[in-house]
């Protein structure tokens, strides 16, 4: 069971946005669409399975029974409904979304108790524009750093340096999240099987922005810069690192002429962060390979895949961890991510 003698914080917890929330936030004439959200409709799915599966009314009031049941000092918050942001088309309705959104977080949860922290959410497809609503929402509503939602993008083009280089200026981090859509990712047309689609969908769009961060040369062009890859798990990293050094062994004078060293000699600066699942298997052994200080604890809470509290519940109970791993996983490592200490 938690105790209050270990901190515990959840680098990845979610709210839940909906287009009247939002709305309320849009000048017009953005206000007047039907929809605002890309990933509605979605795939179809019945992901809740009759809504038995996670929490689907939740307000802040909802929120606070869950920090206190699961002994939690903080939640960093991140969308649900514009989770779909990337893929938006127009940048024009990006822009003035994303920061209806950062409007509302703050508003709504930040304002509501200290132990909501909040992350921008940035519209990249246009990167300038994007870069100001990291400044903003840093500056003006407190929050802790920016998210760069899944799209048609590749992270590692020059085109987004700009928002790394303000991040990097203001001493806050970028995430990446997957967008939970599937309509429109290289699995659309696969599977007619949620679980199957779920099984590969957040992985692969965390490995696709990994491979195009890393050996794109943004750790070398932003040594500073404190970069999160969240809701895949931990254990697809050190795969995906082996396959990366191999290729850079052979190519990366050619393919990635930016880089000094080996993809995976990146991680030890200490500035790109994992999170993991609680019940993951491998997380002992991934920590041993790529160090204990850059794994955090993300409850997912209140989606249909998410156990909550018992997640929280089952890594400080692990007997495969060391004290001080269950406290680094549990929260100091995500305390010194987000500077919260």
């Amino acid at each position: 069971m938690t105790t209050t003698a270990t901190l515990c914080i959840d680098a990845d917890g979610h709210v839940r946005d909906s287009d009247d929330d939002i709305r309320r936030y849009l000048p017009e004439p953005y206000n007047e669409r039907p929809r605002l959200s890309a990933n509605s409709p979605r795939d179809g799915f019945d992901n809740t399975l009759g809504g038995r599966l996670g929490t689907r009314q939740v307000d802040t009031g909802v929120w606070l029974d869950a920090l206190d049941r699961g002994g939690l000092s903080a939640s960093v918050l991140y969308p649900t409904g514009s989770l779909g942001a990337g893929w938006l088309m127009e940048p024009d309705f990006a822009v003035v979304r994303s920061r209806a959104y950062n409007n509302w977080l703050f508003d709504t949860y930040l304002q509501a108790d200290s132990r909501f922290k909040g992350v921008a959410l940035l519209p990249v497809q246009d990167p300038s524009a994007a870069a100001e609503e990291l400044r903003r929402a840093v500056n003006d509503l407190g929050m802790l750093g920016g998210m760069l939602p899944e799209g048609p993008y590749q992270f590692g083009k020059p085109q987004f340096d700009v928002i790394y280089e303000e991040a990097q200026r203001l001493g806050v981090p970028l995430t990446v999240h997957g967008s939970g859509r599937i309509t429109g990712s290289y699995d659309e047309f696969l599977f007619d099987n949620l679980s199957q689609v779920h099984s590969l969908g957040h992985a692969f769009t965390q490995m696709k922005q990994f491979v195009s961060i890393v050996l794109s040369g943004v750790p070398e062009k932003f040594p500073d810069l404190r970069l999160a890859f969240l809701e895949a798990g931990c254990g697809w990293t050190v795969y995906m690192l082996d396959r990366m050094d191999e290729r850079y062994h052979f190519r990366g004078h050619v393919d990635s002429p930016l880089l000094t060293r080996y993809p995976s000699e990146y991680l030890s600066s200490g500035n790109i962060y994992i999170s993991c699942e609680a019940e993951e298997r491998m997380l002992p052994e991934t920590m041993r390979i790529l160090g204990e200080d850059i794994i955090m604890f993300a409850s997912d809470f209140p989606h249909w895949d998410a156990e909550f509290p018992e997640n929280i519940q089952h890594l400080l109970a692990r007997e495969d961890m060391t004290p001080d791993q269950r406290a680094k996983v549990a929260g100091l490592n995500a305390q010194r991510f987000y500077g919260m200490a």
